[in-house]
């Protein structure tokens, strides 16, 4: 691989522009040479040996940079990011340039071996890892102090010199996709590998389990008609149903599992070994020595960061919690005075008006949930975590706690503090509807039109102007550079977790709430591809192997479920009524029956394997050949010496 990278020439005739640097405005010409010198150096250099040309418009050259590729360069990048391809042998083996033709569909003139988004990945991957050699500052910017080992582009972000770097839509094949994908209503499976093509394993990843978890949604609703339309008040009956619930949420979390694994199996992201991961763009700290690799980087006192934590972000979450049960008891004074109005009136319209707390409940919880969304990240950013997997999960951690219990605290209230079940099923409809159609509304629709209404602007403004240029390919990077920037799958998870609860948590209560899932959820496929499609700027593919630390929430979540739903078997009337003489029984018995669901859940999850035989076996087949070619070097040195 070394020897490669000395005689990889720089210069290609057919430049494929695949990434778009944008530089702020009034940049200091300095500060362009330097990044455009250390962006086409060679790797012995420290450069990152890419292809770099600026966009000429009307105007002549701004400050929008399209960064390609050559195709040798692209096939060695593969090999530093340890891209797994499939083999002639349909196995799957961690990409090589030396073994190259070894790989399926690997010829020297194919020059669609490696995906679009795989090209983009290594690209973004060699300039986030350009790194300052003896440079202290940035040139033209004294301010933007530099260290050896920082990374420049990272530095160039945070000093706001560097605007974005984003990828570009390949609009030929986007428009297949577009139309395979939402183009047509039809009734089937999505088109997966494509989506992984383009957009990368993550947000395919993610599609994967919206279309699965929408699937598994489909019994949980046959089965809750018939009980909500002849079983309303008979909550005996809904003991088979909720045990059915408990049962089910355990199979498809554990199954998907196996999906997961015959996803990423074929997509090679399953068998990617974890890199050494680095300090996330945020982190500060003074310059000091990373006793692991031995480079030199900031360094920040853990103590000083468990003290912003647990002396600041923890009771600011608590107090967020606590101002979210104030809001709750708001909510419960607005359902009385609108109780109290019904009873007085007695008409169609104080009918209705028993809905409207309910309603605005629920829109503030939306509001509130956003709002503390930003507070969050502003404080996880501030406890200045080390690495990003870290960042993410003391995020994910402080967004569950408060999305749970602003989402679900009052149902519960209702539930096992006032024990009013008509009103929790009124409530838990409420909630689940109007969560459902401001998220639509918040995440899709309103977005859409106003990309909608921004594009018919940018294209009367570009035909409007006469001009020789390539309009075509300027037009799309000035369109693209203006569209919102995807921030990943968080919020879509989120808004799934949460409609997970409300299906599981009071399944017994309303049964309907996995057929509006259903709904939603189709509408959700539709209305998120059109939002990847046609909203946002194209993301950088990003490998994964699972849906990470979702996957444990879903968990949690289905364990707190099993507690509930027996807890609300057992406050019924028809079972308070087998143990009239004493309540101990009673609660012995409802602690017996959860105890034993639970025990049959978690002897569920370990029965079924979370991977599939075939492919544990090739995992296991992979494995021993690497020791073994690690034996035969180990031999092959001992008898040169």
């Amino acid at each position: 691989l070394v020897e490669s990278w000395s005689f990889l020439d720089t210069v290609e005739s057919n430049f494929r522009p695949l990434v778009v640097i944008e530089l702020g405005k009034g940049t200091k010409e300095e500060t362009i040479e330097w990044l455009t010198k250390r962006i086409v150096d060679k790797k012995a250099n420290g450069g990152a040996q890419l292809l770099i040309k600026p966009l000429v418009t009307e105007n002549g050259v701004e400050n929008i940079y399209l960064v390609g590729a050559s195709h040798l360069r692209l096939l060695l990048g593969a090999e530093t990011v340890g891209l797994v391809k499939e083999c002639n042998d349909n196995s799957m083996r961690t990409f090589t340039y030396s073994s190259r033709k070894t790989f399926k569909h690997f010829a020297d003139d194919n020059h669609n071996f490696l995906t679009m988004g795989e090209c983009q990945y290594i690209i973004k991957h060699e300039l986030e890892n350009l790194r300052a050699k003896n440079e202290k500052m940035i040139p033209g910017y004294p301010q933007a102090k530099l260290y050896p080992g920082k990374s420049i582009v990272r530095r160039l972000l945070t000093s706001g010199i560097l605007v974005q770097i984003f990828p570009l839509h390949d609009r030929e094949e986007l428009k297949k996709l577009s139309h395979s994908w939402y183009g047509r209503v039809k009734v089937g499976y999505q088109p997966l590998d494509d989506i992984r093509c383009y957009f990368g394993e993550t947000i395919a990843l993610y599609f994967g389990f919206l279309e699965y978890f929408t699937f598994a949604l489909i019994p949980m609703a046959v089965i809750g008609i018939p009980y909500y339309v002849f079983a309303w008040e008979d909550y005996d009956k809904y003991v088979m149903f909720a045990t059915f619930n408990l049962l089910w949420s355990t199979v498809i979390l554990e199954v998907w599992k196996r999906i997961c694994a015959i996803l990423t199996y074929r997509w090679g992201t399953l068998l990617m070994k974890r890199q050494f991961e680095e300090p996330r763009p945020g982190f500060h700290g003074v310059l000091g020595i990373n006793p692991v690799t031995g480079r030199e980087e900031p360094v920040y006192s853990s103590i000083k960061r468990q003290l912003r934590i647990y002396l600041v972000s923890l009771p600011f979450v608590c107090l967020c919690l606590y101002f979210s049960l104030y809001v709750m008891m708001i909510y419960f004074d607005l359902e009385q005075w609108a109780l109290d109005y019904h009873k007085e009136n007695e008409s169609n319209f104080s009918s209705l008006m028993l809905y409207v707390p309910s309603i605005i409940y629920a829109v503030v919880i939306e509001i509130m949930n956003r709002i503390y969304r930003y507070a969050a990240e502003f404080l996880t950013s501030w406890e200045n975590h080390r690495l990003e997997s870290s960042y993410q999960n003391h995020l994910i951690l402080k967004v569950l706690v408060f999305n749970f219990l602003n989402c679900f605290a009052s149902l519960f209230y209702i539930a096992f503090v006032l024990f009013d079940m008509k009103l929790l099923r009124q409530s838990l409809a409420t909630l689940l509807i109007t969560s459902q159609i401001l998220n639509q509304f918040a995440e899709s629709l309103l977005p859409y039109w106003l990309q909608k209404r921004y594009n018919r602007r940018m294209k009367k403004r570009m035909c409007s102007k006469k001009t020789d240029m390539d309009l075509s390919l300027a037009e799309q990077v000035n369109m693209e550079k203006e569209m919102g920037t995807y921030l990943g799958t968080f919020d879509d998870y989120l808004e799934l977790f949460l409609q997970f609860g409300y299906v599981s948590l009071f399944s017994c209560v309303y049964p309907l709430a996995a057929v509006f899932a259903v709904l939603n959820n189709i509408t959700e496929i539709y209305s998120d591809a059109l939002k990847m499609c046609r909203v946002y700027k194209r993301p950088f593919a990003e490998p994964t192997a699972n849906i990470g630390v979702w996957q444990l929430a879903f968990e949690t979540m289905s364990v707190i479920s099993v507690v509930t739903n027996c807890i609300l078997i057992g406050m019924s009337p028809q079972v308070d009524a087998l143990f009239p003489d004493s309540k101990m029984d009673l609660v012995l018995t409802v602690a017996f029956v959860e105890h034993l669901l639970l025990a049959i859940k978690f002897i569920m999850a370990f029965v079924i394997p979370d991977k599939p035989r075939d492919i544990q076996m090739k995992l296991a087949k992979l494995e021993f050949e690497s020791l073994e070619a690690l034996k035969q070097q180990v031999r092959a040195f001992q008898m040169q010496l």
